[in-house]
């Protein structure tokens, strides 16, 4: 198994499954693979004790009601939170661990997180099974750099010449822009501008990289992008998603 083995399209779970569940949690993530998710997305941000705990957020204000920041408190510290339904916050390794199966797609969310996630990755032995991505790409070098062969979509830098590249329809330069990477993930647009048409799909396809769309949950707009030629769609509804690719099957 590899992270882009199996069938198309991707249904990729935002912080896994969280209509009954706290976001990214193993309760999450369990509901989002028992509704038929290929993929969990996830978080990373690292402990004060140097662990990749999983979380969006740099603190714990929206999930949890406390004024204090993830990397303040020990992974022990942390898994006395309460997120409710007997949920707490978990540690990367313990997803990894929990769901030998589960292809993870793990966003490097602040600098301090990449080495302790490249070992988590590397004690699971998980290499194969997940994918390192960044907005920002010191924090994505340096994970990928610890975990050869390992796969990953573009930062914000590696994509910006790529898309326009795919733009002007110019597939080598967006090829050069994304070499060494499988995937980008992108939202259909930014501002003004739409990254995601039939065209910008086909040159980044012809450049060697998978496109997944962020964060789709319209059943509508789902359908439309699939129809563009998209291979994945990040959803926190992965069970709508599913039912429809299940429908059209």
């Amino acid at each position: 198994m590899t992270f882009l083995s199996g069938p198309l399209p991707r249904i990729i779970a935002h912080r896994g499954l969280a209509t009954e569940a706290p976001e990214n949690t193993l309760l999450a993530f369990l509901h989002a693979l028992s509704a038929g998710a290929t993929h969990l997305e996830t978080d990373v941000h690292a402990s004060a004790d140097g662990v990749a705990v999983v979380s969006h957020d740099p603190d714990l204000s929206r999930v949890a009601g406390r004024s204090v920041r993830v990397e303040q408190l020990t992974m022990a510290e942390l898994r006395r939170i309460d997120l409710g339904h007997g949920q707490t916050f978990c540690s990367l390794a313990e997803a990894l661990d929990a769901f030998p199966e589960a292809r993870f797609n793990i966003d490097i969310k602040d600098e301090r997180s990449a080495l302790p996630a490249a070992r988590a990755i590397l004690d699971a032995h998980a290499v194969d099974r997940v994918l390192i991505t960044s907005f920002d790409e010191k924090r994505r070098k340096a994970t990928t750099d610890a975990l050869p062969g390992v796969a990953s979509s573009a930062s914000v830098t590696r994509f910006l010449p790529a898309i326009l590249a795919a733009k002007l329809g110019i597939t080598a330069l967006a090829r050069r822009s994304l070499r060494g990477l499988v995937a980008v993930q992108i939202p259909e647009r930014r501002g003004p501008l739409r990254l995601v048409t039939r065209h910008t799909v086909r040159v980044l396809h012809e450049a060697g990289v998978e496109v997944h769309v962020w964060t789709v949950n319209d059943p509508t707009q789902m359908i439309r992008l699939l129809d563009l030629g998209v291979d994945g769609l990040v959803t926190d509804r992965c069970d709508i998603l599913k039912t429809l690719v299940t429908a059209g099957n």
